[in-house]
């Protein structure tokens, strides 16, 4: 093994994806290993690290690091409002998560630099009979800096288990908006797959970049020993969306004026924006019933916060997406 590669099987946060949910009170009960290959082996610690830095007029993917089942390859510029913006789709060669994967991820934006980051589809995570799966995302952005994380949504298969943990460090000056979007399960594939998984786990964190903490957001879902229909949850919706927005204070009213709660029970829609802790940005929820309508309410909020903080809108969706 070569120096390169023991320096990467040692970042710290692929470290903490292998140590992630050992402790964990919700996975107390999936600490098994699987009878095929055990957790965290070879093809199952997938690591990417991908690092945006200012060229000129437009940013670049600089760096980039990984390892399988992660996976990207080249930026793109295919956004037509912003055609300095470095795209980058992150892929998976196995297809899905599984029982055992340990997955980490680092994004770092340098100074004045920007970044888009989305995924090739959504993330499937497959049924489980022993252990759990666990992801890292580590996000950094320096003084001036824009990212976008948009990743299509996850879908949790029944009895599976997945935890995860998200830190945003980011300069007073710069933009993340994070986004991640929840599936109740493949509810068209059989009846016990609507909120058939045994434990989702996200936590949510941000941080300046000397380390002050801004906010920390943490939920744990086990909808076999609570139902999640209940009201105050999910209230019989099938989508959830949580969208992070860590940006100047000097852009927070005009995003909320333009963002107004939404409730309606019958076209299965229910959205709201609140301010995060400290001044540090804003948060979005929604909820539907169906993935393409929740999607489309986290657009149009990525779209009021790149008009107000950056002056440009977003170009309409893909056809195929």
């Amino acid at each position: 093994m070569t120096a390169q590669s023991l320096n990467i099987v040692n970042t710290p946060s692929r470290l903490r994806a292998h140590a992630l949910g050992q402790d964990a009170p919700e996975l107390a009960e999936y600490q098994n290993e699987p009878p095929q290959m055990h957790s965290g082996a070879v093809g199952k610690s997938g690591y990417l690290r991908l690092g945006f830095e200012r060229r000129g007029e437009r940013s670049i993917l600089a760096d980039v690091e990984r390892r399988v089942p992660s996976l990207v390859q080249r930026a793109l510029y295919w956004d037509e409002e912003m055609p300095g913006l470095p795209c980058v789709t992150m892929i998976s060669t196995s297809g899905c998560v599984l029982q055992g994967d340990r997955l980490a991820t680092d994004v770092n934006v340098g100074v004045g630099a920007c970044g888009h980051v989305t995924t090739q589809s959504a993330t499937k995570v497959h049924s489980m009979n022993a252990n759990y799966a666990s992801q890292i995302q580590q996000f950094r952005v320096e003084e001036n800096g824009y990212l976008e994380f948009m990743p299509d949504p996850l879908i949790p298969h029944r009895d599976a288990r997945f935890i995860t943990d998200t830190r945003i460090t980011i300069h007073p000056t710069a933009t993340a908006i994070y986004s991640e979007i929840l599936m109740s399960g493949r509810k068209y594939h059989h009846v016990d797959e609507r909120f058939g998984f045994d434990v989702f786990s996200s936590r949510v964190c941000a941080q300046t970049l000397e380390g002050r903490e801004l906010f920390v957001e943490k939920y744990v879902l086990e909808p076999k020993k609570e139902s999640l229909d209940a009201i105050g949850v999910m209230q019989t919706f099938d989508v959830f969306g949580n969208v992070v927005l860590l940006t100047p204070k000097a852009h927070h009213d005009r995003i909320v004026e333009r963002m107004p709660a939404l409730f309606d029970i019958k076209a299965g829609l229910a959205s709201g924006v609140t301010r995060l802790p400290n001044d540090c940005g804003l948060i979005f929820k929604v909820l539907g019933n169906d993935s393409g309508e929740v999607k489309a309410q986290v657009r149009e909020f990525w779209k009021v916060a790149r008009e107000e903080i950056l002056g440009v809108t977003l170009a309409p969706p893909f056809l195929w997406r």
